[in-house]
């Protein structure tokens, strides 16, 4: 068993919009990319990531889509529940786990999409979620089978007209206050840095027993077939520390390669850094906090989404005084 280092006040984390994220999987290249290419050097174009077919990935996003979040707003939560009851969501696109992986370890991301959409509704308290984007008849649903426990047919009906929603969620290591996979390592190789609280792995004690992985609830490694050893998301700390780059660059790969600003490095223990008002103004949350492992990372509840009837009605256009060109394209597009 490996002892972590006493609590430090320098918490170097990621807070991640799941608001602002589109799923291009930028952060997941540009992670590849700088640790498998070496040093922003290209992958080569034959056989990139060796014998494995896919590699080791330190960053994954998962994508789902959720429709009819039920909620109850009368009958209170039963004890031992917590307010991010896990949801039954579907994976749209999805990397192949490596070995030691349990698929509901990134089933996590959809308490976020249902906590999110489920308070914009103003109700706190998510029940249950579907997996799809067709259209549901909540008549015909409520007939064949009750409701869920909780649920009465009313908000069974209201949840079926909701619109579905995407949620892309980057998974990667959230870097725990407590990790598990630090304490079951036999040798070692696992640890977290006291300085800044980093959670790492010395591959040359690492004898790829994978007990770091079983461990870990988040799914955050996965094991190198071609070096034998555990690999893991380590905040590229060969960037942020580097003094020969410039300022603006010592950050994840991730971070910067994150084309709808998504990601956001920086201290989580200091409540003045940027990242940590940041949490505090959007309501950010950890994965999982009732297994108590603490995660550094935090991630952002998307917003709500817009729906047909908040939306201004547009008038009706007048083709008569558009051009012929247009004329034409509306009669062509009308058939």
């Amino acid at each position: 068993m490996t002892m972590l280092p006493p609590p430090s006040a320098k918490k170097l984390g990621l807070v991640i919009d799941l608001d602002t994220c589109v799923g291009c999987h930028a952060c997941a290249v540009a992670c590849k990319e700088w640790n498998a290419g070496g040093f922003s050097a290209p992958l080569p174009d034959e056989k990139p990531y060796g014998k494995h077919p896919t590699g080791v990935w330190f960053n994954r996003v998962h994508s789902y889509e959720l429709a009819a979040v039920l909620v109850d707003d009368s009958s209170p939560p039963p004890p031992n529940e917590s307010d991010t009851t896990m949801a039954d969501a579907g994976h749209l696109g999805d990397f192949d786990r490596s070995a030691g992986m349990d698929a509901a370890r990134s089933d996590a991301g959809a308490r976020l999409a249902i906590r999110g959409a489920t308070e914009a509704r103003g109700s706190a308290r998510p029940v249950t979620g579907a997996a799809t984007a067709a259209p549901v008849d909540a008549t015909a649903a409520s007939a064949a089978s009750p409701a869920p426990r909780g649920c009465s047919s009313m908000n069974l009906a209201e949840a079926a007209a909701q619109p579905a929603m995407t949620l892309h969620f980057p998974r990667s290591c959230l870097h725990c206050e407590e990790p598990a996979c630090v304490t079951v390592c036999p040798t070692g190789a696992s640890y977290k840095r006291a300085e800044d609280g980093i959670v790492l792995v010395d591959e040359s004690k690492c004898i790829g027993c994978k007990l770091c992985s079983w461990a870990c609830p988040y799914g955050a490694r996965e094991y190198s077939s071609v070096e034998g050893v555990m690999k893991k998301c380590t905040l590229c700390i060969d960037r942020i520390y580097n003094e020969n780059l410039a300022e603006a660059e010592r950050q994840p790969a991730c971070v910067q390669a994150c084309p709808t600003r998504a990601r956001h490095f920086g201290d989580l223990g200091d409540p003045e850094s940027a990242v940590s008002k940041l949490v505090a103004a959007r309501g950010g949350v950890d994965l999982m906090p009732e297994l108590g492992y603490k995660p550094v990372n935090k991630y952002l509840p998307p917003r709500p989404r817009r729906t047909t009837a908040t939306e201004p009605v547009a008038e009706a256009l007048d083709t008569a005084t558009l051009p012929p060109v247009l004329r034409w394209l509306d009669r062509i597009l009308s058939r």
